[in-house]
């Protein structure tokens, strides 16, 4: 079992950071290549019909993932300061709290969405062409989203345990796993979208195993308890779970805010440039999570840092961790942008092939889509410095801000001032918007204090 000596409260800031960051940002990248992988064979092995059904169901990942990553920062950050005060059962107990009612809520859902999986698709924004293969994906991937929410929540739980490299492997092995399957079900078996499918269930299954594994057996510090029903235990339970949620709900309003974007967008591309246009747009979401797992891997990374560092009462150390992370977001945003303008036409020719309408629109279209990269990743950086200092209304207002308000008002007026450009700049100008309201509220506290 691959565990790492760590301690947040002594260890020099950038040593401690390079160890959490690697092994995080690593494991992230390779998670994010299994929604690559999917969308290329995909596309190549089944078409750009099958891509734009994909990317219509997606929000669905990104509602188990937020869900996951709510429950994973409200319950990390909580259990950080516990341990910064030495109270390791209390921590222990938060975070067996976590993994329960995400559990529970997460599977209520999905029953939900199959009970009523036609009038969800048709609110996704699928056209009647699309409804078939839409379906299709929805029957196999839904039931598991339950996995998928607890691989996102296992991993801070074993990162602030003290394993940043085990928690690589939970998500370099799913995405292996992925890589082998989806080419053998879509291309030598002809299973078509359902084959991608299964590909997909079968590497979270394995991911969200080797999560209950490592808590069972090879834990270090934290560990489960088995949950108690007595009306005290109850009481304490919803009082804990509500903290917790109030600290991650904007890591949830994150993953909201890319399927915001994502149903938005299908809804406007699909208005002004049909079923190409959502299929271009889908090769835009399906890059995007690379972006948004190396920006959020900064952040993830600084958060137990921070968390434990704000409980011990450390400012001085507190300070230093964001501005290191403030410095990695631009470096990696302002890289985002560059490789996906230079290496657009053959990123969308692995998806959308060498010829067809579709692949025309997106060459287009995301050089401008790439523009907002570097004001995304200090967006992220920056709403998680505020959750992990316990700074909860302002990390949520300025989540709901770039992820629902400001993103739908651009979505819906720049199309009309400046056409088919106006759609793809509709992200870039969302996270400079954000990020200017983000430095103005800064300064402003900054002045005061």
């Amino acid at each position: 079992m691959m565990q790492d000596s760590i301690d947040f409260g002594t260890m020099n800031i950038p040593k401690l950071f390079r160890k959490m960051f690697i092994p995080t940002l690593l494991g992230m990248v390779l998670s994010a290549t299994i929604t690559i992988i999917d969308g290329i064979f995909v596309g190549r092995g089944v078409g750009s019909d099958a891509l734009a059904a994909v990317n219509i169901v997606a929000p669905f990942f990104m509602l188990s993932a937020g869900i996951g990553l709510m429950f994973g920062v409200g319950a990390s950050i909580v259990a950080s300061i516990h341990l910064a005060h030495n109270k390791v059962k209390v921590a222990s107990i938060n975070i067996t709290q976590a993994i329960t009612v995400s559990l529970s809520i997460t599977v209520l859902l999905c029953a939900l969405v199959m009970l009523f999986r036609t009038d969800m698709a048709y609110l996704l924004g699928s056209s009647d062409l699309l409804l078939p293969l839409v379906l299709e994906y929805m029957n196999w991937i839904v039931p598991f989203l339950a996995c998928n929410m607890l691989l996102s929540v296992g991993l801070f739980v074993i990162r602030l345990d003290g394993s940043p490299t085990f928690a690589m492997m939970c998500s370099a092995v799913p995405a292996a796993i992925n890589l082998v399957l989806d080419y053998v079900l879509v291309f030598p078996l002809q299973l078509g979208l359902a084959g991608a499918a299964i590909a997909s269930v079968i590497s979270v299954v394995v991911g969200s195993i080797m999560i209950l594994v490592y808590l069972l057996k090879y834990n270090k510090v934290l560990y489960l308890y088995r949950p108690k029903f007595s009306l005290k235990s109850i009481r304490l339970t919803i009082r804990n779970i509500g903290y917790m949620i109030k600290l991650g709900f904007s890591a949830f309003l994150n993953e909201a805010a890319i399927a915001c974007m994502m149903l938005v967008g299908n809804y406007v591309f699909i208005h002004y440039l049909g079923e190409d246009g959502v299929a271009a747009y889908s090769v835009a979401c399906y890059w995007f999570p690379i972006v948004f797992m190396v920006n959020n891997a900064i952040a993830q990374s600084t958060q137990p840092i921070i968390s434990y560092n704000y409980g011990a009462g450390q400012w001085i150390r507190v300070k230093q961790a964001f501005r290191l992370s403030l410095k990695f977001a631009i470096i990696c945003g302002a890289l985002a942008c560059l490789v996906t303008i230079v290496l657009c036409p053959a990123v969308v020719s692995l998806f959308l092939g060498s010829t067809g309408n579709a692949r025309e629109i997106a060459i287009q279209g995301i050089p401008y889509f790439a523009l907002g990269f570097l004001f995304f990743a200090l967006n992220i950086v920056c709403i998680g410095y505020f959750q992990s200092i316990e700074k909860f209304k302002q990390a949520t207002f300025f989540t709901v801000l770039r992820g629902i308000v400001i993103i739908t008002v651009c979505f819906v007026s720049l199309p009309l001032l400046w056409g088919i450009k106006g759609i793809w700049l509709a992200v870039p100008f969302t996270e400079l918007i954000t990020f200017a309201i983000i430095v103005s509220y800064y300064l402003r506290q900054h002045f005061k204090r």
